[in-house]
Formats: structure tokens, C-alpha cells, sequence
């Protein structure tokens, strides 16, 4: 008993030390989301709970608000970074989220704070518009609200940021140091930088006999039906009816594949794309652009 009772102190008193790390973020009509401050005047939170063109402020765990701004958001993870000036608000202790096993017990927190306890059900489980190894899919309740708060170790250390916007299937979160190396580029750059090619495509199928002669056990790419003028895509020769297959090696199998295989720390890169341009197989080199901001 005493064992049991001395871990329910231990994740009674996580929840404490965390509640002074997070925020309530109105960042839509409503209800509001969750958001941790992961450094000094930078509060992460959910993307798809902050409005484009919305004023924003954060709540406290003592009630005082805050004005914040968006300084760079990932839709692909659905992360934004806030910056905020919170006087007396010490910053996140962020775990090595290396060390995370499947079937440790976490918890999700929300404003307030409100908790929900469960466990990590798998690791690196990112595929289509996430880049893999960037997700935790974690068996718990992510209550209305929870979007953008701390998944914690039973220690009271962030391991993740929560989000509902991240599947439609799974419970996830994004993993501490996906959200750091995020926050990294608001530090260095002052914002998130979205890649860019400048291409509309949609998924094709591979044809058997096609796969056979190319070697290739993908069953689909994705076929290039615009090119936008001045692109990146554009000055690498890509035209429309192009199929994408690869990108640096990796399968393109539908369009979010290609969304997650340009993360920010692309832009300006070289990549190597594989293409089928009248069933014949070439290669490409793409220099990744820049997205431009909508704030």
C-alpha cells in the first residue's frame, strides 16, 4: 500500500511543479487550449488551436494574462511557438525523450490544471504528414482543452507536447525533442521556416509490371498535376505528369509523404528527387524554398 500511496503523492506532486510552467492559450473562440513555456518568452502550444489573424493571450496559473504573439508554427506537427513576455514563469525541465519506453506510465496536462493518466502505447509511430519517430501515440484521455499541454514522466518532466490535431486514429504527442528543435529555429531565425516546392500532386498507382522492371515494392507515388511558376520544382525542370517516387531515398507513396520529408531543416537544402517521366526512371536535384509566412 505504502508503494502505491508513494506513487500517488509522486503524481500528485508532478502536476504541481508543472502547473507553473503552463498557460491557458486563447488563441480561438471558446475554449481555450493548453501552452508551456519550453524557454525563456517562448510558450509552445497546438497550431490548430491558434487562429491566423487573432489576437492571443495566456492565462497563468495565478490568473495574470499575457499578450503573446505567434513567432513560427509547424501545421505539419501541429506546433506553434508564442512569444510572450511572463515575468515570475520559469521555463519547462524537458526530458530526454530517448529514454522513453513503451509502457511508461505518463500523464497529459491541461490548464487549470486538469491530468489524464495512462501509458505510452508506441514509439516513433510518425508516417504520412509527420516525419517518423516525431510521434508518441500514448493510451489516455486528451480532454477538450488538453491540445498543446505537457505529456510529463512521473517525475514532472515534459517528455511531449499533446495534441488532438496530430491523428485521426491515436492519441499522440509530439516528442520533446522535435518540439526543441522547433523552438530552435524561433531562437536562431526568429521563426519556423516551411518548406517549399511549389508543386500540386495527387496519389498514382504503380503498375505491376511497372514496379517489376523498376525493382520497386511501392505500390503508389504521387503524379505532378501543377507546377507554379518561379518555384522550386519549376527551376528543377519538374513538369506536370512527373511521378514522384522518392525523395533522398525515401518512398513517396502519397502527398503527405511528401509534406514529411520537408521539415524546416530543409529549406535551402539540395534533395534528390526520384522521378517516372513516361515510365522512365530519372533523377532530380531540388533546392527547397521557402514557404511564405502567413504570420
Amino acid at each position: 500500500m505504502t508503494t502505491v500511496m508513494d506513487l500517488s503523492n509522486a503524481l500528485a506532486g508532478a502536476v504541481e511543479r508543472v502547473s507553473g510552467w503552463m498557460f491557458a492559450v486563447h488563441g480561438r473562440p471558446r475554449l481555450p487550449s493548453t501552452g508551456v513555456q519550453w524557454r525563456t518568452g517562448l510558450v509552445v502550444t497546438a497550431n490548430h488551436t491558434v487562429e491566423h489573424d487573432r489576437e492571443v493571450t495566456l492565462t497563468g496559473h495565478d490568473g495574470r494574462s499575457f499578450a503573446a504573439s505567434v513567432a513560427g508554427r509547424d501545421p505539419s506537427l501541429d506546433i506553434a511557438v508564442l512569444r510572450a513576455v511572463v515575468d515570475g514563469v520559469s521555463a519547462a525541465d524537458v526530458a530526454d525523450d530517448g529514454d522513453v519506453r513503451v509502457g511508461h506510465l505518463v500523464m497529459a496536462l491541461g490548464a487549470g490544471p486538469r491530468a489524464s493518466a495512462g501509458i505510452v502505447s508506441a514509439l516513433d509511430v510518425g508516417r504520412g504528414r509527420h516525419a517518423a519517430g516525431d510521434l508518441l501515440a500514448v493510451d489516455l484521455t486528451l480532454y477538450p482543452g488538453f491540445s498543446g499541454g505537457p505529456l510529463v514522466d512521473v517525475r514532472g518532466r515534459v517528455i511531449g507536447i499533446t495534441t488532438s490535431g496530430a491523428s485521426r486514429h491515436l492519441q499522440c504527442a509530439v516528442r520533446a525533442t522535435a518540439v526543441t528543435r522547433l523552438v530552435e529555429h524561433v531562437i536562431r531565425g526568429g521563426r519556423i521556416p516551411r518548406a517549399y516546392l511549389g508543386v500540386g500532386t495527387q496519389p498514382v498507382e504503380l503498375p505491376h509490371p511497372l514496379r517489376e522492371r523498376l525493382g520497386r515494392a511501392q505500390q503508389t507515388a504521387i503524379i505532378v498535376v501543377h507546377v507554379k511558376s518561379d518555384s522550386p520544382a519549376a527551376a528543377a525542370g519538374l513538369i506536370i505528369g512527373d511521378v514522384i517516387v522518392s525523395i533522398d531515398g525515401h518512398a513517396i507513396t502519397e502527398p503527405e509523404d511528401l509534406v514529411a520529408a520537408l521539415q524546416p531543416d530543409r529549406v535551402g537544402a539540395a534533395v534528390t528527387m526520384t522521378i517516372l517521366r513516361g515510365g522512365e526512371p530519372r533523377d532530380l536535384q531540388v533546392t527547397v524554398g521557402e514557404r511564405p509566412s502567413r504570420g
